[in-house]
């Protein structure tokens, strides 16, 4: 069986990319940056978002949805907002093309009174009908959703991870008192850190990120920060304390019960596609993708032996019958996926498709295995036994009887895999800068995982020089980890006491 490229550290990169092409999960579009989402890498992001659209639900908030197109005038209103924002914005100028000189130009005629941004992201707009639909504190706390696609224009993009366009969800809310929307913010982070767990198999830490990296106008920022297979951090979710700074510029007020009026507390939180590049790079294998059972499309696949002989007709029969009675089964409060692959090619290549695009658990139905009331199947988690494929002979009633638990023996075992790797390298007995320098080095490609460390938590000119520091080094902090220990040592940049540990590390 053909394999995809090894999972080099040194050519990870390419690795990604093969998985990617080979998974048949997206391809790039004629629009530099953007991307197309093919059949499978859709079929993904539908698992993943009918479950987060779940949980996200279940604590309260209802889904709405708001213009693509935003006024600058609304995005002006927040200057840290526009600063952060400024260089990816795609603006709309005109309304109307025109052949000028046999050419199609914007109609000169056509220009907008006042541009148009495509949503980055939706804080001000949403702002804007807040302020709105927000008249007394007994319209509080308002908590919406809206599953979207946001526009921030890429300069290094790569499938999934970064593009131009991409898909996500972001929530916002708005609530009476600092402390309701404090609350808000963390309960959303520990959505996301359970989801990336419980559901992706992907192990993240949460944490609230340094000054430098907040989201542009937010009091606070957190994130859950999960490790890749060649060591550097992904950004899986964020969560963010807005404080009253977009209440104040999009004039979201209220009534309190005593007669005043008052600014809202709001927060905004957010995952994206890009949740998918981190499946690809956590789980997947020498062979391609592995996909988590919670997510995959189709988690049992059934691939008839045919022949063109005559007995073709019952291992069919066979086949539909086991693809039924597993479809009648359940796992994570869902109904098991089991597809029957009809597909008019050779049965060697459907085997391998379901491989490369990581099916949990993948089953060859023969004439011996129909005739003998057998199956024989492969798990996707554990396929080979150094070059050779492992498959295990099962009887029929065996298997389905056993598949539920199969599946949920997969999702544990990536989570559990996923979280030794995280465990085991974050390197915690680094100094100072210079011990920092000599670990990572200058070699990118090199595996190092995170440092974790305490620092004095410093602000202004000596935050700028610390991030100048990392930067040299292609590192940034990522988060200080919500888990703090009681004391903590000199901070690694300053000498000074340090007031919090933090994870350093390179990053996507």
């Amino acid at each position: 069986m053909q394999r995809a490229l090894p999972v080099s550290r040194e050519r990870f990169a390419d690795w990604y990319q093969a998985v990617v092409r080979d998974a048949d999960m997206a391809e790039s579009s004629p629009v530099r940056g953007a991307m197309v989402i093919k059949p499978w890498g859709w079929g993904v992001w539908e698992q993943i978002q009918g479950e987060l659209d779940r949980r996200i639900k279940a604590t309260g908030h209802e889904n709405c949805y708001f213009p693509l197109f935003i006024p600058l005038s609304f995005i002006a209103k927040e200057a840290e907002h526009v600063d952060g924002f400024a260089k990816e914005m795609a603006v709309v100028t005109h309304h109307r093309l025109k052949m000028i000189d046999g050419k199609l130009a914007p109609d000169p005629e056509a220009k907008l009174e006042e541009p148009l941004v495509v949503r980055p992201t939706s804080e001000t707009i949403i702002g804007d009908a807040f302020s709105r639909w927000i008249k007394s504190y007994r319209d509080l706390p308002l908590l919406i959703n809206q599953w979207a696609n946001v526009v921030r224009w890429e300069m290094r993009p790569r499938l999934f991870l970064r593009t131009t366009e991409f898909l996500w969800q972001e929530g916002h809310t708005a609530h009476a008192t600092l402390q309701d929307a404090q609350e808000e913010t963390a309960r959303m982070l520990e959505v996301y850190r359970a989801f990336a767990e419980d559901v992706l198999a992907m192990p993240a830490i949460a944490g609230e990120k340094p000054e430098n990296e907040r989201f542009p106008g937010a009091v606070n920022t957190y994130s859950i920060e999960a490790m890749m297979q060649d060591g550097k951090a992904l950004q899986a979710g964020t969560s963010h304390f807005l404080g009253t700074h977009f209440a104040e510029a999009q004039n979201i007020k209220f009534q309190n019960d005593a007669g005043g009026m008052e600014f809202c507390n709001t927060t905004s939180w957010g995952v994206s596609t890009r949740l998918i590049g981190g499946v690809i790079m956590t789980h997947g294998d020498d062979d391609g993708l592995r996909l988590p059972p919670a997510i995959a499309p189709k988690q049992i696949v059934v691939v008839p032996m045919l022949r063109d002989k005559p007995e073709d007709a019952e291992v069919l029969a066979y086949c539909e019958n086991l693809v039924k009675a597993l479809s009648g089964m359940s796992i994570f409060g869902q109904p098991v996926r089991a597809h029957l692959d009809l597909k008019k090619i050779k049965s060697a290549e459907k085997r391998w498709n379901w491989v490369r695009r990581g099916a949990p658990l993948i089953v060859e139905v023969g004439p011996r295995d129909a005739a003998g009331g057998n199956v024989t199947y492969m798990r996707r988690d554990d396929l080979r036994d150094g070059d050779k494929i492992k498959s295990v002979v099962k009887p029929r009633v065996d298997f389905i009887e056993g598949a539920v638990q199969l599946l949920a023996e997969i999702q544990a075992g990536l989570y559990a895999e996923a979280k030794a790797r995280l465990d085991g390298n974050i390197k915690r007995d680094i100094e100072n800068f210079e011990a920092l320098a000599a670990y990572f080095g200058e070699d990118d490609d090199s595996f190092k995982g995170w440092v974790r460390a305490p620092w004095s938590k410093p602000t202004g000119e000596a935050l700028e020089a610390v991030g100048a520091k990392l930067k040299t080094l292609k590192l940034t902090i990522r988060n200080a980890p919500a888990d703090q220990p009681a004391e903590f040592g000199a901070c690694l940049f300053t000498g000074e006491p340090g007031v919090e540990e933090i994870l350093i590390g390179r990053a996507y």
